[in-house]
């Protein structure tokens, strides 16, 4: 192999590299920005089901039956 090939060897090596580096990149982007959204619900359904769910005096746990 003379030193012409294994420079184009090289170059063909390093350039599929870098394009799976910036491939590997844009996937890494893309699921940080999903984690980030689906974050975001998470949080806004914690708050509803806090603001549904009564406190713990308050409700039929407490209350006396009808019929005393």
């Amino acid at each position: 192999m003379n030193d012409d090939s294994r420079f184009i060897n090289l170059e063909s090596k390093i350039a599929h590299q870098e394009f799976q580096l910036e491939e590997l990149s844009q996937v890494l982007y893309n699921q940080q920005q999903q984690i980030d959204l689906l974050q975001k619900q998470l949080s806004h359904i914690h708050k509803r089901l806090q603001d549904v769910t009564p406190s713990p005096d308050i409700g039929p746990a407490n209350e006396k039956p009808p019929h005393y």
